[in-house]
């Protein structure tokens, strides 16, 4: 079966249209608690968010939700998806919930769950929860109802989980960092990490007022960063997502250092400590030059479908430890069960402090490969024929798209990739083209990106 709601990070969309409605929130949180408690009343389930406007409705929705199938609520406020997973896990609450879009703009929301474990919801969890949105929803007796707390202390705990990933006999003496906080989550908690450990944190985007998360800063915006490096004379930056399980950091000329580059930092290190513990999984949209460095080097590496929870699953079959994906999700499943913006950034900082290199020497290792990546809408069909969230349009049953495909290929030979996949998060269908040759890369992504909008626009 498919699932209706629940897409490769929880459920997301616009705030005030399906599935991102009061109405429909309040059923997912009694839907939930229902599911989550085993049909029993009790248990305790955390709830945190971003610094979004809408996360004020969400929260109390899921709440009332909770509370009416007999749940308890701990409100941890503006807090990391990393965050949550860490205290879900210790607080051995029967679940964790994220109420984030991650690096989406304010107008758009989501939920996303995590396990006691601390790890993302298994399939056919998710699938439950599903299967219970459609009966009708009865509330618990009065004396079972679920009751509502502020979890006392949150950012403290997870400042100071942070930095226990850091080596105790190293500190951050001498160093100053830029931090880019996104105007989200991780505004609070992640210069608090960066200065206790002893460096100089020169904080920008840290003044969330609901509207401006990821609005041109961030991960996905870091050109403010780039410029507060360089006019500050800092040794590095770091830009974190809106729910601050993603990070991008920036080396002291102004140059980004993307989350394949970040993964061959962390890994090459560990190869040569004898601390790998296996090899690195990248996705199907890592750049070749992560793979082919990890190959010169002898490092094991294994591609997985995009999504962090496929990253993991691999690992996990693998028995490996280090993952990730271009965009800065990285795991370090000996630090903690999910992506982690702050601590990968230590993980880094850590090579850097051992070694004595810069971030600019560090990355000198691996060679990127001319990269481009084109987002082509796909238009949708109306609601009444919408019934599972998916895109009606399937590219690898266009023969008009395969085609041109193949045509690519050809050209970039041994040199380079193609790579289409929809997107699991919006409705664009992600065109990737790769290769030794910028100007052609540059020229057959124009290309394959009007042939999939051509096909699509008949599709539809």
């Amino acid at each position: 079966m498919k699932k209706r709601y629940f897409g490769t990070d929880g459920i997301r969309g616009r705030v005030g249209q399906d599935p991102i409605t009061p109405e429909m929130v309040l059923k997912l949180g009694w839907a939930s608690g229902r599911v989550l408690g085993a049909g029993d009343e009790g248990g305790r389930v955390l709830i945190g968010k971003d610094t979004r406007v809408s996360g004020y409705l969400l929260e109390s929705a899921l709440e009332s939700g909770l509370s009416a199938a007999g749940m308890d609520v701990s409100l941890l406020g503006p807090m990391p998806t990393p965050g949550i997973a860490y205290l879900t896990r210790t607080a051995r609450a029967r679940a964790g919930i994220v109420i984030s879009a991650s690096h989406n703009p304010y107008h758009d929301n989501g939920i996303k769950f995590f396990s006691s474990t601390g790890c993302k919801l298994p399939d056919e969890v998710e699938m439950a929860i599903e299967a219970a949105m459609g009966q009708p929803m009865r509330t618990v007796d009065s004396a079972a109802l679920g009751k509502a707390e502020r979890y006392s202390d949150a950012g403290g705990r997870y400042v100071e989980f942070c930095k226990s990933t850091f080596p105790a006999r190293q500190r951050l003496d001498g160093f100053t960092i830029v931090v880019d906080c996104a105007n989200g989550a991780a505004y609070n908690v992640a210069p608090a990490v960066f200065a206790e450990l002893g460096a100089k944190v020169v904080a920008i985007a840290d003044q969330p007022d609901g509207f401006n998360i990821n609005r041109e800063c961030g991960s996905t915006h870091p050109e403010q960063l780039q410029r507060t490096v360089v006019e500050r004379n800092a040794d590095l930056g770091i830009a974190l997502d809106g729910d601050g399980d993603r990070v991008i950091m920036v080396d002291s000329n102004g140059q980004c250092v993307d989350g394949d580059q970040i993964l061959y930092i962390i890994g090459f290190a560990r190869h040569i400590a004898g601390r790998l513990n296996g090899g690195i999984v990248g996705t199907f949209m890592s750049n070749l030059g992560l793979e082919r460095a990890c190959f010169q080097n002898s490092i094991p590496f294994k591609r997985a479908p995009v999504g962090d929870r496929y990253v993991i699953s691999l690992l996990q079959e693998e028995g490996w430890e280090l993952g990730g994906e271009s965009s800065g999700h990285i795991i370090c499943l000996d630090k903690s069960t999910t992506g982690d913006g702050i601590i990968t950034a230590l993980q880094v900082l850590t090579v850097m402090t051992e070694c004595g290199k810069s971030l600019a020497e560090l990355k000198a290792g691996m060679q990127v490969y001319p990269q481009t990546i084109v987002n082509v809408p796909i238009p949708l069909p109306d609601e009444a024929t919408q019934d599972d969230g998916r895109l009606p349009f399937d590219i690898h049953q266009s023969s008009q798209v395969m085609r041109a495909v193949r045509e690519a290929e050809n050209e970039l030979a041994d040199q380079g990739r193609v790579l289409l996949r929809a997107s699991g998060t919006e409705p664009v269908i992600r065109v990737m083209v790769e290769g030794a040759d910028a100007q052609l890369v540059e020229r057959l992504s124009r290309q394959l990106a009007e042939t999939v909008k051509s096909a699509a626009c008949e599709a539809a």
